[in-house]
């Protein structure tokens, strides 16, 4: 062994120095920017940076805080730092991760959507978002697949993977409906086949190692994840008052009537039925943003899906276009701050969404790490991962559908053109991501440039 490769082993033999909360921000930071390509992606983009090169958390850690942020409502990608952020560095770790995960999209998209209402479409953006979105199908594949690969470790967890996704994509089971049947089968494993339901997937799980990790498999939960009943109703009760004193203060402000005031209780309930990730909700969305109350139309709602799946952050940051969108529209300072009543429904719309997600898991954190070495108590969540592999499969098939038959709808699937540059396009960005392990960001710019050549050498 040459002596770099010897000093390598020796450091992973060891774990790294201790994360200050300053170096911690910076890389929640630059995450928050970066995080392209759905929750899918961004799993990914931690789980390489977290556990493969900084090892600030072992895989099977990791694993088990994802497999309790899968269950939730809300975004689970930003859980998931939010969970992180909180085991390393207290509540304030996990408001910083959680928090500078969302407000980079928030920022980017208030002026994208300023821009996108001020001054209507421009070809250039259109080409540029024509060339993306076969690029952010190849992502969800890709991401897919890494998952899969670290998750369905044996045979009865390909299954569960199997049956979820035929599930939803053939008879459009309800996700909840998968979690829960996922939940049963994996207790029921947990006891009879505990081997093939440990946390990471049974046989061959522990194989996957990346050196000793900050927070190991057997590094005890921090003072602060070990609280009991009092702590966990203090906690509620704040975030509790929290939520209550901003709607009421909405409501004192603008009315019951007022279109803040309707976002706020709206949004809220929106956040609670957030199972399965932004594309779960986005019916209900559609239906309260658009039929329910008119804040933007149903072309606006599809131009603002676009947009989502274009910038960094959780694709449920829709909400901070739909909250602009209904602010601006609604003219709630009058038709001379139309800038100023966008700004604050994305405040308002982005706010209550989110809060309910770092209610969850500071409430719930301290549970989860007392179970991670539990195996009859982590193995429905480790079946309820396989379930999601199948939904994150079926999400992708979704894409690809749009991407290369644009002009279809549900009742005809495949009518319109068949898109081969779209097909062109997916075929090698997923395999410039396999190939060559290239960044996100590159890939996406890329594949952007190449939509806008084509934009402007044929129609779209």
């Amino acid at each position: 062994m040459s002596a770099a490769g010897h000093s390598a082993g020796a450091a992973a033999d060891s774990p790294p120095a201790p994360v200050s909360l300053r170096e911690a921000l910076s890389y929640w930071l630059k995450l928050g920017f970066v995080s392209f390509g759905g929750p899918a992606g961004q799993i990914s983009m931690m789980h390489t940076e977290l556990v493969e090169r900084r090892r600030w958390i072992s895989e099977r850690r990791f694993l088990h805080a994802l497999n309790y942020c899968m269950v939730l409502p809300g975004p689970e990608a930003q859980q998931l730092a939010t969970y992180i952020g909180w085991l390393m560095h207290r509540t304030w770790g996990g408001f910083v991760a959680g928090g500078l995960f969302v407000l980079p999209s928030f920022f980017i998209l208030v002026a994208l959507t300023w821009i996108y209402l001020a001054f209507g479409q421009v070809p250039a953006v259109a080409g540029f978002l024509y060339g993306i979105k076969p690029a952010v199908t190849a992502i969800v594949v890709f991401a897919a697949y890494r998952i899969g690969s670290r998750a369905l470790k044996n045979a009865a967890l390909w299954v569960i993977a199997a049956a979820a996704f035929v599930a939803i994509f053939f008879f459009n089971v309800p996700f909840p409906a998968i979690v829960l049947t996922a939940g049963i089968i994996g207790y029921a494993g947990g006891r009879f086949a505990p081997a093939n339901f440990s946390v990471g997937g049974g046989h061959g799980a522990a194989a996957k190692r990346y050196g000793v990790a900050l927070i190991d498999d057997d590094t005890p939960s921090p003072s602060h994840a070990r609280r009991g009943f009092i702590h966990f109703m203090v906690v509620l009760a704040v975030f509790v008052a929290l939520w209550a004193v901003a709607l009421a203060a909405v409501i004192g402000i603008f009315g019951w009537d007022g279109a803040y005031s309707r976002m706020g209780w709206f949004f809220t309930k929106a956040a609670l039925l957030t199972f399965g990730g932004a594309y779960a909700v986005l019916p209900y969305v559609y239906q309260g943003g658009v039929e329910t109350y008119g804040w933007l139309s149903p072309t606006q709602m599809i131009d603002g899906l676009a947009l989502g799946e274009t910038t960094p952050g959780p694709l449920i940051m829709i909400v901070t276009f739909v909250g602009f969108v209904g602010g601006w529209t609604k003219e709630v300072f009058g038709p001379d701050a139309l800038f100023l009543a966008g700004l604050g429904g994305a405040a308002v719309a982005t706010l209550f969404t989110f809060l309910p997600s770092f209610l969850l898991i500071l409430v719930g954190g301290p549970l989860v790490e007392s179970t991670h070495g539990n195996v009859k108590l982590t193995a429905p969540l480790t079946g309820i991962t396989a379930a999601v592999v199948g939904v994150i499969l079926n999400l992708a098939a979704f894409f690809a559908w749009h991407v290369l038959w644009p002009k279809a709808s549900a009742n005809a699937p495949f009518s319109g053109p068949f898109d081969w540059f779209a097909l062109v396009v997916t075929i090698t960005a997923l395999a410039v991501l396999h190939r060559f392990k290239a960044g996100m960001i590159p890939v996406i710019l890329a594949c952007g440039a190449a939509g806008l050549a084509s934009y402007f050498v044929r129609p779209v």
